[in-house]
């Protein structure tokens, strides 16, 4: 991979700058201002981070989260960049650093555009409710599951969130045309974390990149004109790692310190837990040292919210402290990405850059507290079931709709009403893209009409709905 190919500044339509010569913006930053004006960019203010249908200060949302990984991106490719030119380990110049850095801060802001209500517990479900109820319906008098392809099948079985912001952003933002919001290829490839199809997932292969599916059957042509065009191939992108770790260090850091604000873990919880269960993680002398002087740090805070008689020290110092945490984290990141440049550039580097860092016990710790302490509460079960009641109404009575619609077969009153409630923009999409294809493709198309719908949807209108149609108050 060269850098010449990874910053194309192709669109898959055609812009000219002729009309404002006067402009001195790159073809990236216009693509940053196209994102913060756009519905589905504020509509992330509406959905949770963690907490699903939790409201208070304290929560962070997918708008709130976005934006620091945007923050977090930007400065590591400023960081990472800056480090290769000074060393000459690559022909990059002022002009690329400044379109890498606009690129990345670009992706942080959509990286989560995709994702459906209620966090990621909203992946999961819509996951599990296709792989339970398509075998058992029914089309033309055939189970869903035998009209369907085996791809277009995985692509329901293995929702992803990632996959669907692909697709509304090349496809779904139906202003226009149906281009989307017609962003640039490299930003769109930067935010293609997994570029295989649900039939190259594989969990087991030991790269990163096969974990999950970054596209979906319906957006193979754009896939393969983005990764043509920018020469990737079926390897990431270089500027998907740096867009990863900025993900990881924004999560792993707010997770602990939203989990002590509400209560979840302690102060002392959280400096035991470090202390007893996770220094032995560290794989070496440099790693130890890391986790080490990061332990010490927390406690130095702590004292130092005694001595100064603030009223809730562990909180203080859990704060401070993850400002500190994020420096060393992002600073790992640069080296795990600096270190492995040629393997990077290469395609054949197959881990995260925090795994491969001095930080790798620590963004280990962070995570794994996360999930025991929060992620594995009672509260969130909780919530996590009232959102889950909320799915599985809507999904039943669209699907079912869904189903029949566009079809010679007879609908119901309630069917037909349920799909005029369907956003016009991803109805205009669904009738532009299924124009001359067969009928199982439109099926599928259909299938997917209804997740481009609920993915849509903020937590707060989602609930409304729910309530709405089914007479709960």
């Amino acid at each position: 991979m060269n850098w010449d190919k990874l910053l194309c500044e192709k669109r898959k339509r055609g812009f000219t700058t002729s009309s404002v010569s006067s402009d001195i913006r790159n073809e990236f930053q216009r693509d940053y201002h196209r994102i913060i004006g756009s519905a589905s960019f504020r509509r992330l203010q509406d959905k949770t981070q963690v907490f699903p249908l939790k409201r208070g200060d304290f929560v962070r949302t997918r708008l709130t989260h976005s934006l620091e990984v945007s923050s977090f991106a930007k400065s590591l490719g400023q960081m990472i960049f800056s480090y290769i030119r000074e060393n000459g380990i690559d022909d990059i110049d002022e002009a690329k650093t400044g379109k890498i850095c606009s690129i990345l801060e670009c992706a942080g802001l959509i990286h989560d555009i995709g994702n459906p209500p209620f966090g990621h517990f909203g992946e999961d479900f819509i996951r599990d409710w296709f792989r339970k109820n398509l075998p058992l319906m029914e089309f033309r008098g055939q189970k869903l599951d035998k009209v369907l392809s085996e791809q277009m099948l995985g692509d329901l079985y293995n929702f992803e969130g990632n996959a669907q912001a692909l697709r509304l952003l090349s496809k779904l933002h139906f202003l226009v045309d149906e281009n989307g919001m017609n962003l640039t290829y490299p930003l769109l490839n930067t935010i293609i974390k997994y570029p295989v199809s649900s039939l190259g997932i594989d969990k087991k292969s030991g790269n990163i990149k096969d974990k999950k599916m970054g596209y979906y059957y319906a957006d193979k042509d754009i896939f393969e004109d983005i990764t043509t065009s920018t020469g990737t191939g079926g390897c990431r992108h270089p500027l998907a790692f740096i867009l990863e770790a900025a993900d990881d260090i924004a999560y792993k850091t707010a997770d602990t310190e939203d989990a002590v604000k509400k209560g979840f873990i302690s102060y002392d919880r959280l400096l035991g837990e470090l202390k007893e269960n996770y220094i032995h993680n560290c794989a070496d002398d440099g790693e130890r040292a890391e986790f080490e002087k990061a332990v010490g740090k927390l406690e130095d805070y702590y004292s130092k919210a005694v001595d100064n008689g603030i009223s809730s020290p562990g909180q203080n110092a859990v704060q401070r402290w993850v400002i500190y945490l994020q420096g060393v984290l992002l600073r790992c990141a640069a080296y795990g990405f600096t270190k492995n440049y040629s393997d990077i550039m290469d395609g054949t580097f197959r881990k995260e850059l925090l795994a491969v860092s001095y930080g790798n016990a620590l963004a280990f710790a962070l995570s794994d507290m996360a999930v025991r302490y929060v992620f594995r509460s009672k509260e969130i079960f909780k919530l996590e079931i009232a959102a889950g009641r909320i799915y599985d109404f809507l999904l039943s009575n669209l699907v079912r709709a869904a189903v029949v619609y566009d079809t010679d077969i007879p609908a119901s009153a309630v069917d037909q009403k349920i799909m005029a409630l369907v956003s016009e923009n991803y109805i205009r999409a669904y009738k532009t893209f299924s124009a001359d294809k067969p009928e199982e493709e439109k099926l599928y198309l259909r299938l997917l009409l209804v997740t481009d719908y609920i993915c849509g949807m903020t937590d707060s209108y989602a609930k409304k709905l729910y309530q709405e149609l089914s007479g709960v108050d």
